[in-house]
């Protein structure tokens, strides 16, 4: 069993809560919008860390993470990026790949709404944890913190930030 701690959009600020709520997580995976290779680094320290840039991070977390991260979990073929739309509208550039090889976790962040959607069409489960920095326009700071034994994605939790 993986214990995972999901966040996204943190636009360069990191609660310590945060750690707080991922102390018991085995990994951390970050769905783009990291703000800067500093909050990046720090999270990497805390726990082993996956993660893909977002539309907003320069260059130093462009190298160091890429658009789109394609790995398996246990038996979970998980494909996490940034900009990937939700079930009924993915983004045009993933489309096609997503329905013709679909994963069984499919994450994405930018929208700063945390989603979980099961897409019965394509038998996966979509995850957007929201967003945990402070710049945007969403009012509530969120995350995710899941499990994965063997072929099963479970114990999922959605957690608020304080204001």
């Amino acid at each position: 069993m993986v214990k995972i701690g999901l966040l996204s959009d943190t636009h360069g600020h990191l609660d310590d809560s945060v750690f707080k709520h991922f102390e018991n997580c085995d990994e951390i995976w970050h769905a783009g919008d990291f703000g800067n290779i500093e909050l990046a680094d720090k999270l990497a320290a805390f726990k082993p860390l996956r993660g893909v840039y977002g539309n907003i991070d320069g260059k130093d977390v462009r190298i160091s993470y890429p658009e789109h991260l394609r790995f398996n979990c246990e038996e979970v073929d998980v494909w996490m990026t940034h900009i990937g739309g939700y079930p009924g509208h993915y983004n045009p550039s993933i489309r096609q790949e997503i329905y013709t090889k679909p994963p069984k976790l499919f994450i994405c962040g930018h929208s700063h709404i945390l989603k979980v959607i099961y897409d019965q069409k394509l038998g996966l489960l979509h995850l957007n944890p929201g967003a945990a920095g402070k710049q945007g326009w969403h009012k509530i700071r969120t995350l995710l913190r899941f499990c994965i034994s063997e072929e099963k994605i479970h114990t999922l939790e959605a957690i608020e930030l304080q204001k």
